[in-house]
């Protein structure tokens, strides 16, 4: 096996384990008895539909043909129930592919109902579109970066939520979660080598910095968890022992940990190959060059930060606007307050980083300068 695959066969071992292993809410789902299958509808009667401005309710009845499952090729009637909110109601219409759950019992069907837009379809067709894309551009790179990204969601999915339903500590496994994926990704950007020894020691100690920042900032600024979407839902269905809060600080450096391990690559990526055509250069130029490459990058990517957290709350601050609220009030609202923790705290992650990176890199891919020079192991 060569060296530089080694991370390659352990994350897809790793893959393989994460598809097997159960989460543990499994008898939830089987709770929640019926078949999810996708529908077409063939049409609608919208009379029973109150339309009280821009607010809808009611009930909403939809002819539908089953396109899935044992009941394949049959024609019932399904309930879409309307709730009057704009951000969760859904309209049928006819030539609609809907996503409904047949409830049955002793192979007969008691109720059809509407859940939402049948979706996957496409939302497969982009995922594929983007996975062909990566791999024409980056080659065998891009393969890793689809490994990556798999791993990541399994991780996320199989691992994180889980424990976090179980009551863990959430800064305490959202800490070793950042660190696995930042193990694994940069192996599967550099392999097991000086280059990923390097870039993940510098994003060992920023995350460190910037999960004491988060725990401080969240602490002292009296931000409750509760800002998250769906949150308090989640409360109500049974976990009222989990600490909302914990969890939102924890996904403070979450969400910032891939701004962080990208500018740690971007910083090792520059500083060896500078080591690699300058090999008289001592690991104190190196880091200086290294350094110039992160005062760069920061500026960009601190305003990605910005703009990937502000993005969401568009439709937010133009309420903000349209009803003349003064800006002291907006910097004091609870879930405004609890972006810019996001966003400055996942900058200090940057700030601190760079240099880190830049010193390790440095140190680890500089020639010894002891006798005969040796090569940079890459």
């Amino acid at each position: 096996m060569k060296k530089e695959w080694a991370s390659v066969w352990i994350s897809l071992v790793i893959i393989i384990i994460l598809i097997l292993i159960p989460t543990g809410f499994e008898s939830k789902s089987q709770e929640a008895a019926g078949d999810r299958v996708a529908a077409q509808v063939l049409s609608v009667n919208n009379d029973l539909i109150i339309d009280t401005g821009l607010v809808r309710s009611g009930e909403q009845s939809c002819q539908v043909e089953i396109l899935q499952g044992q009941y394949k090729g049959e024609v019932f009637d399904g309930i879409n129930m309307l709730n009057g909110s704009l951000e969760q109601d859904k309209i049928f219409e006819a030539g609609d592919l809907a996503l409904v759950l047949i409830s049955h019992r002793d192979n007969e069907v008691i109720a059809v109902s509407m859940i939402d837009h049948y979706r996957l379809h496409l939302e497969l067709i982009l995922l594929v579109a983007f996975f062909v894309l990566l791999i024409l551009f980056a080659g065998p790179m891009g393969l890793r970066a689809i490994l990556s990204f798999v791993l990541t969601i399994l991780t996320i999915w199989k691992v994180l939520v889980p424990l976090f339903l179980k009551g863990g500590n959430p800064i305490l496994i959202g800490g070793l979660f950042t660190l696995f994926l930042t193990v694994m990704v940069i192996a599967l950007v550099y392999g097991f080598s000086r280059r990923w020894l390097a870039a993940v020691s510098g994003v060992t100690i920023g995350l460190i910095i910037m999960a004491l920042a988060g725990i401080w900032s969240v602490n002292n600024i009296k931000i409750h968890g509760a800002v998250m979407a769906f949150s308090e839902s989640l409360l109500y269905s049974g976990y009222q022992y989990l600490s909302l809060t914990s969890i939102f600080t924890a996904s403070i450096f979450i969400g910032a940990a891939g701004a962080v391990i990208d500018l740690a690559v971007d910083i090792t990526s520059a500083v060896y190959e500078v080591a690699e055509k300058r090999p008289d250069l001592s690991w104190r130029e190196l880091t200086k060059s290294g350094a110039q490459v992160g005062r760069a990058a920061m500026g960009t990517l601190t305003t990605t930060l910005l703009l990937a957290y502000s993005g969401g709350f568009i439709s937010l601050l133009m309420v903000f606007m349209a009803q003349g609220t003064p800006l002291i009030n907006i910097l004091n609202y609870k879930y405004v307050a609890a972006e810019l923790i996001h966003t400055l705290v996942g900058s200090f992650g940057l700030v601190a980083v760079a240099p880190l990176t830049s010193l390790t890199a440095g140190c680890f891919l500089a020639r010894k300068q002891s006798g005969n020079k040796e090569k940079i192991v890459p």
